[in-house]
């Protein structure tokens, strides 16, 4: 059975707050989540002072500010994400965290053993090559790109060291609209760079993760907090923990029945075989000697006789015997 790598995305949603982060991390792990995934930056390597706040933030957040003033009130410093991957690591969780600028890719590079990189940074040359360079497993998000910026930003990240790619499709929206979510395209990512790919899931609810399982994701990234109606961003087009751990069921739920590419009767199904299918049976009394035909012979259950495939092979034949009206044909 496929085991689809959950990473829930815990991301800014602590707001700043190390004690909300460990919870986020408790909660990861209850759920049943392979990866609890943070954000790392330094916030004057991270924006300019012109950088404005995205709709959706302005919008989550209730004012006008800067990007700058509200990151700032929202990043935790380095040594909050040393306590993190110890804490990681304590509960039983795989610790992660999306860097955001070079500095940052340096400080986590001894932390975690695979990269996540935002969609924001893949058009981002010298950030790629320093991930690249550190020859670990890198997941890429595409939200925002053409083919071209995807092939531009794996030919890069292939030439810096970078071998194992895994590619997610993304709306980036939040919440992402349903008729822009385009799930398709995780087949063509597959098919244009015959890599693993999955899906990181802008959308509210949790449908469009099961159904992006079902479709071939080998992973699965979800934003998820305490609480929705906490300040902040993201909160609002985040799970909260019981519905985290609904989707996480689900999911498990769908890779049972995905099954293989296999099409042949299970254990279960063997067992109903002679119940649901017929044989062929004799359609009145015959006696002995006498030919079977379309008149005198029919199919009924049970199906432990012999099969209505074999029909035409039966007709023309003489009963060897004398056979009661619903009694199995035998030859």
């Amino acid at each position: 059975m496929d085991h689809t790598l959950i990473i829930a995305e815990a991301g800014v949603n602590h707001n700043g707050n190390l004690d909300i982060a460990k919870q986020l991390v408790l909660h990861a792990k209850r759920c049943g989540a392979d990866i609890v995934k943070f954000q790392t930056a330094k916030l004057d390597a991270l924006v300019s002072k012109q950088a404005q706040m995205a709709d959706y933030q302005r919008k989550n957040i209730g004012k006008e500010e800067s990007q700058k003033e509200m990151l700032r009130k929202l990043l935790l410093p380095y040594e909050a994400f040393i306590e993190l991957a110890d804490y990681c690591k304590s509960v039983g969780i795989q610790f992660l965290s999306t860097p955001f600028d070079i500095e940052s890719i340096r400080f986590l590079d001894d932390k975690q053993d695979i990269w996540k990189i935002p969609s924001g940074e893949i058009t981002n040359y010298p950030y790629l090559v320093e991930i690249g360079k550190t020859g670990k497993k890198v997941i890429l998000s595409t939200g925002m790109c053409d083919l071209q910026e995807i092939h531009d930003a794996v030919d890069t990240l292939k030439y810096a060291g970078s071998k194992e790619i895994t590619l997610l499709h993304c709306t980036t929206e939040y919440p992402a609209p349903e008729d822009e979510v385009n799930l398709n395209a995780m087949n063509v990512l597959k098919k244009e760079f015959n890599c693993p790919v999955g899906y990181s899931d802008h959308t509210q609810g949790v449908e469009v993760s099961l159904a992006a399982v079902a479709m071939g994701a080998k992973v699965i990234e979800k934003h998820f907090t305490l609480d929705h109606n906490m300040p902040g961003p993201d909160h609002k087009a985040s799970l909260d923990p019981q519905e985290l751990m609904t989707m996480i069921q689900g999911i498990r739920k769908v890779e049972r029945v995905k099954g293989c590419e296999i099409k042949k009767p299970t254990v279960s199904e063997l067992k109903n075989r002679s119940v649901a299918r017929k044989s062929i049976v004799a359609a009145r009394n015959i006696s002995a000697g006498e030919i079977f035909t379309q008149k005198n012979l029919t199919t009924k259950r049970p199906g432990n006789g012999i099969s209505p495939m074999k029909w035409n092979e039966i007709l023309g034949r003489k009963a060897k015997r004398n056979f009661e009206e619903d009694e199995l044909i035998e030859i």
